[in-house]
């Protein structure tokens, strides 16, 4: 299966350290978060409710 990578929106230029993608990987496999300036360096994974949880700890600031 071939992941559709998504860059975040709040990824910037070529100077922005801060560039991620996202990528729904097989189904029940959970998201797959990547550094889209390394796009081969490996990514991390997330079940669908850990990322749920990851969303609202950010909505609400709370991220750290």
């Amino acid at each position: 299966m071939s992941v559709q990578w998504r860059k975040s929106t709040h990824s910037g230029g070529a100077d922005d350290q801060h560039c991620v993608e996202l990528g729904r990987l097989a189904p029940e496999a959970g998201i797959g978060f990547r550094d889209s300036k390394d796009p081969d360096g490996g990514h991390l994974v997330l079940s669908g409710g850990q990322f749920a949880g990851l969303i609202e700890k950010i909505k609400r600031g709370s991220a750290r």
